[in-house]
């Protein structure tokens, strides 16, 4: 069990984070209030985010796994010198996002949308959900993780008060790197309003070489917002405030958070094995939905996603 006077030195989007008590920290763990939705509510709102170690069955979860790790090992992104479930990668590997690999996928589509899960979201929410029927594969090998960024946007053309599920497909060491949240910065609105509501998919219809870039699904000159808050994991928390904070996942645990919360990931360490883990999204049924990532085959940031506005 990790605890903050055994941590040791942390690296995300390649930079040494600062090791101090009061920069970073674990996440706080609420499956003691499983069942307890005002609690949890209450401490959703305190910190922006809900940590739920152990909630889902682990076997699920590795069952899920498995399934993807064949799937993988079928589109020759792992070592075949090792057995598939162990998630060890071909050199160079680096950062594999293959969402395609959980359609289809009963053991995913299951564990995501269906039993324990989406009961939690509807105790949460107090009332009948839905869900994004795109669900994002990351399997991120050695190298760096993801930067500093918020999810809004990426999704907010719909409500704004939905959450992403971020789900580890087994056991996730500090060396393999999970994901990290900024203390706090949810309530940060001071730094991030002009930021985050911003829209990866929008362009400036009255701009002949945006329009030209939306057309071909560019993100090049003239149009070249990505969504990336910071490149600097402690640049962007000395400015904010708050902690970094993360810890050793295991499979059965999943982080829950809003649209407005600052979040990266740790690097990937490790020689050679990748970190498999998908974000799913949920939402009060009677709200509006993002219509970029519903249906058989979403259009996602896509051409058809794309939105004119005049600047």
């Amino acid at each position: 069990m990790p605890t903050l006077s055994n941590l040791p030195q942390l690296h995300s989007y390649g930079h040494p984070l600062d090791m101090d008590d009061d920069k970073v920290g674990l996440l706080r763990d609420s499956s003691d209030a499983a069942e307890d939705f005002d609690e949890l509510r209450r401490r959703f709102d305190t910190d922006g985010y809900l940590y739920m170690k152990g909630y889902l069955d682990r076997d699920e979860v590795l069952r899920a796994r498995a399934s993807l790790t064949d799937r993988l090992a079928a589109a020759g992104v792992l070592d075949p010198a090792h057995p598939a479930i162990d998630g060890i990668c071909r050199p160079g590997a680096g950062y594999v996002f293959k969402p395609e690999i959980t359609n289809h996928n009963p053991a995913v589509q299951d564990l995501l949308y269906s039993g324990r899960l989406v009961e939690f979201y509807r105790g949460f929410f107090g009332e009948e959900i839905s869900h994004y029927d795109f669900t994002w594969l990351r399997a991120i090998g050695p190298g760096k993780g993801t930067n500093p960024h918020c999810d809004l946007p990426y999704m907010g053309r719909g409500t704004h008060r939905h959450l992403t599920c971020w789900l580890p497909y087994g056991d996730i060491s500090f060396e393999l790197g999970g994901l990290m949240i900024l203390e706090g910065s949810h309530r940060r609105m001071d730094l991030l309003k002009n930021y985050v509501y911003r829209d990866v998919d929008s362009y400036c219809a009255n701009k002949p070489e945006q329009v030209a870039n939306a057309q071909n699904g560019h993100h090049n000159s003239g149009w070249t917002f990505t969504g990336t808050l910071s490149h600097h994991p402690p640049m962007i928390r000395r400015k904010f405030g708050g902690r970094w904070l993360t810890t050793e996942y295991e499979a059965g645990d999943f982080l829950t958070f809003g649209m407005f919360l600052v979040h990266a990931s740790l690097d990937n360490r490790t020689e050679n094995r990748l970190r498999i883990s998908s974000d799913s999204r949920y939402q009060r049924a009677s709200e509006p939905r993002d219509e970029r990532w519903i249906g058989l085959n979403p259009p996602g940031h896509s051409v058809a996603g794309k939105r004119g506005r005049i600047c």
